[in-house]
């Protein structure tokens, strides 16, 4: 791959002991004596790849099918095995008859087992170098990791696996090449820590061109250009991962290449500490069985977003959810522990769940997914899809997905077994959206919805979170910390006005924060006034040029959701008076039957418009009411004559024309 690494053929060769070694990292060969031994035909190499990989293991007949033919094996596929194992050894074991037990191939009771030393397949042998690279680099030897990764990735020849067939080669050949673009990247961000960034460079071109969907090695290439003084570079390079991101997928670059292209505008990549080699693992358990195929020990995707910089109250949330995410009992690998977050619009739901995810890292050691399935969007990602990104990012390369979606759900939960990972499921819709996507054992599971997930409790016991808007003095305390403002007594009164206008919702406060650091003649007094005017106060409550950060559109996603009878119940009672709705005032304004109300009530406060606060009794956020209004202006005819504030209106204005009559 890269024209310059080191390269490790003839350490292979001196190590094997028995003169023979075999080659997985890259188009399969296999030499004795330093003579190359001709294989035969694809299945026969498929079987000594599979041998391979579990050398020293024995492997069972049904095994070496399923990974030969997968689920589609013919009624003959046994006796194919018996035919290539004799091929097999004709050629491993020439002295021996084709159907004797050799020294190398031996017949097990149910299987067959390659009898080879690790460093005679040049696969173990990469493993075991970027094990040794990580134990130096934990112990502080940070050239030694450096070159030890290096010496690891000259082992490579090509793709891995290349030209054999199998589910098990391309399962193989996804994990392996997830390996090497991993220590690819380690490597490179070493060569950049030592100042070699010219070198890094022109590796790093190489290597997009194989692998252009990995954002990773664009960061690394714009901060090589960086480093070497060509800013411009650096910023074109953001510039066409973008494009092509936008044309390949239709979505933009990550936050960290975002992050990274703000900082090189403003000069701040100073100071910056860039990848190295990082510290070893712990392997998760291997499968019981010899066949199993185990996911990578030495694979650890991290793709949690960033927690809030700032972050206060929930202390009642967080102590019932510490115990369940860091409890070792006989029952975690029986099922799997899910916590399900839910609420209204803008209560800091996703907040909530990084702030758990990113403090619980050290308890799960084999990496953490995060997926958003955008259940508030016109377009709710599909469990389908969902499967695909958390494959991709478990190190399955697309060709490789699984065209169907049980298949998807089989391989994700075959990686995922035995793992001490963590699943973070954001903006979720329903459960079926979220079945598919349930690991099984040792993983946790985090879910965060607008709408109370009851079918993940009762059928999985889930542990659920109804989140409400802060408290007062939480809500103040946190838009003092985002602005840096003095804590105490002296603090302006607007301050408290300012977290009430903004309903106690986290989402607001953090804007109107937004807004006072952003203006500098802006005052809390000002900004309350400002907000004392509905009609402008969700036109405020808004980050211009970003939808996400907007509470009309927060509430929008939810209200798009009702049913037309839930919705118009919204606009009716968002015309009254009453922040308190109770049932026979909503079957007032209705005129439906109780069943039918009683419905319309409940699905506001399941997506989050409306809130329980006792027996038939309903409270409106004072946000939300202004949102209903404007629905309810910009739908008049859907509101009738009758409502309590309307018929009060009327019969006012009757009052005054009969007045002015008889005066």
């Amino acid at each position: 791959m890269i024209a310059f690494y080191v390269s490790m053929r003839s350490l292979l060769m001196s190590a094997a002991t028995n003169s023979l070694s075999v080659q997985l990292l890259g188009p399969l060969r296999v030499w004795s004596h330093n003579e190359e031994l001709i294989i035969g035909p694809p299945k026969q190499k498929a079987l000594l790849a599979l041998l391979a990989t579990h050398h020293g293991s024995v492997v069972r007949r049904e095994q070496i099918v399923d990974g030969l033919w997968g689920p589609e094996a013919p009624s003959t596929a046994v006796n194919g095995v018996h035919t290539y194992i004799a091929g097999l050894r004709r050629v491993l074991d020439p002295v021996r008859g084709s159907r004797e037990s050799g020294e190398v191939l031996v017949s097990r009771l149910g299987g067959y087992e390659l009898q080879l030393p690790v460093d005679a397949v040049d696969a173990a042998l990469f493993v075991r170098q970027r094990e040794e690279a990580r134990r130096m680099a934990a112990a502080g030897r940070s050239e030694d990791a450096f070159e030890r990764l290096g010496m690891a990735l000259g082992l490579w020849h090509g793709d891995a696996l290349a030209g054999v067939p199998g589910p098990f080669a391309a399962m193989e050949r996804s994990r392996l090449r997830e390996m090497r673009f991993t220590d690819v990247e380690e490597w490179i961000g070493g060569m950049i820590a030592a100042g070699r960034s010219e070198e890094a460079i022109v590796v790093l071109n190489e290597a997009i061109v194989q692998e252009p969907l990995r954002e990773k090695l664009r960061y690394l290439l714009m901060l090589a250009l960086y480093w070497c003084g060509r800013q411009a570079h650096a910023l074109h390079v953001y510039s066409d991962t973008r494009s092509y991101l936008d044309e390949e997928l239709g979505i933009g670059p990550g936050a960290e290449l975002r992050d990274l292209h703000a900082r090189i505008l403003t000069g701040t990549v100073e100071g910056e500490a860039p990848a190295r080699v990082s510290p070893p693992e712990s392997a998760p358990p291997r499968g019981s069985e010899p066949g199993d195929l185990p996911a990578s020990p030495d694979f650890m995707p991290s793709h949690l977003p960033s927690r809030a910089r700032v972050f206060v109250g929930r202390c009642a949330e967080l102590r019932s959810v510490r115990a369940m995410l860091t409890q070792d009992t006989p029952e975690r690998g029986r099922a799997t522990p899910i916590l399900a977050i839910d609420g209204a619009p803008g209560v800091g739901k996703s907040a909530l769940a990084l702030e758990l995810a990113h403090e619980s890292l050290d308890r799960f050691p084999d990496g953490q997914l995060y997926v958003d399935l955008s259940g508030t969007s016109d377009s709710p990602l599909s469990a389908f899809d969902a499967l695909a990104q958390l494959l991709q990012s478990l190190g399955i390369e697309q060709a490789s997905l699984p065209a169907d979606l049980d298949g998807r759900v089989m391989l994700y939960r075959s990686l995922l077994h035995g793992r001490r990972m963590l699943v973070v499921l954001d903006n979720a819709l329903d459960v079926d959206q979220l079945r598919p996507l349930i690991p099984q054992g040792s993983a946790c599971l985090i879910v965060t919805s607008r709408q109370p997930q009851r079918g993940l409790a009762v059928r999985y016991g889930a542990h659920r979170i109804r989140l409400k808007p802060l408290d007062p003095e939480t809500a103040v305390d946190l838009l003092l910390r985002l602005t840096g403002a003095e804590h105490g007594p002296e603090r302006p009164s607007a301050i408290d006005r300012l977290v009430e206008q903004c309903g106690y919702l986290p989402l607001a406060v953090r804007i109107t924060a937004g807004t006072l650091l952003g203006d500098p003649y802006g005052s809390p007094e000002r900004l309350a006034a400002q907000y004392e005017d509905p009609a402008m106060r969700l036109d405020l409550l808004q980050i211009d040029g970003d939808e996400e950060i907007s509470v009309r559109e927060a509430f929008a996603a939810s209200y798009r959701n009702l049913s037309d009878e839930a919705a118009r119940l919204l606009r009716l009672l968002c015309m009254t008076d009453s922040e308190v709705v109770g049932l026979l005032s909503s079957l007032r304004l209705m005129g439906s039957s109780v069943a039918a109300v009683t419905e319309c009530l409940e699905l506001l406060v399941d997506h989050g418009l409306l809130e329980r606060i006792g027996p038939e009794r309903y409270e409106l956020n004072g946000l939300v009411r202004i949102y209903g209004a404007e629905r309810a202006e910009a739908q008049p005819e859907a509101i009738p004559l009758h409502t309590p504030r309307q018929l009060m209106l009327a019969q006012g204005e009757k009052g005054r024309r009969i007045g002015g009559r008889a005066r």
